[in-house]
């Protein structure tokens, strides 16, 4: 095998395009790119996905994803004006597909933090703690608003999600207010308002007590 492809790959935009000869008649084309998530404090979504998705078949069936490959493909190869927002978005749009059509192969008895996303009344919860994280909210207004009663949701949850409603919040905020720390310049009382905190020292006491650091260790250390 000619490993000059990949070496080369280290020099090229992404997508990456790798063509590999085995020496055969046949050859295989490989194109590889990456999509950076936050995976600490707290990310419910990765820990709920596989450490390898296959989707099977680009046929007619697929022709939306697989017309998301090509595109990227090509604004990769053209190298154009906007070309590098143009892939920021287009490698998002593949990981959502992606997403969906695993969870569209879970079995009814899943029971992971996608599968609450599936289940009707779960999902409309978690909805409203990530449309308005830094909401006071209570267990009884999430259960009024998600359509059950409040030992309903706090069981239904407890099930699909692995914790609690409101401890499931707590740690979101966290994710978010890390992810503030390391991607603005906001001061901390700023940060502990826009993840629903009411004082600088609340806000602070609360992040490490759950991530095991203070604010400003973590944006030191994420510098």
């Amino acid at each position: 095998m000619d490993y000059q492809p990949f070496q080369d790959a280290r020099v090229c935009p992404l997508p990456i395009g790798l063509r590999l000869d085995g020496g055969g008649a046949e050859r295989s084309r490989v194109t590889c790119g990456f999509l950076g998530l936050d995976a600490k404090p707290f990310n419910p979504l990765l820990s709920a996905l596989p450490r390898v998705i296959h989707v099977p078949g680009l046929g007619a069936e697929h022709a939306g994803f697989a017309a998301l490959v090509r595109l990227a493909v090509a604004e990769s190869a053209a190298s154009r004006p906007g070309s590098q927002a143009m892939l920021a978005r287009l490698s998002e749009l593949l990981f959502v597909e992606v997403v969906r059509r695993h969870m569209d192969t879970l079995p009814p008895e899943n029971r992971t933090w996608l599968a609450g996303l599936r289940d009707e009344s779960v999902g409309r919860a978690l909805g409203k703690l990530h449309e308005r994280p830094a909401h006071d909210w209570t267990l009884e207004e999430l259960a009024r608003q998600s359509g059950l009663s409040r030992s309903v949701l706090a069981e239904r949850f407890l099930q699909f999600v692995g914790l609690p409603p409101m401890q499931y919040l707590a740690q979101w905020r966290m994710q978010l207010a890390a992810t503030l720390l390391t991607s603005s310049s906001a001061g901390l009382a700023e940060i502990a308002g826009q993840v629903g905190y009411g004082s600088e020292a609340a806000f602070s006491k609360a992040f490490k007590r759950t991530v095991g650091a203070s604010p400003a260790e973590w944006r030191r250390s994420r510098a």
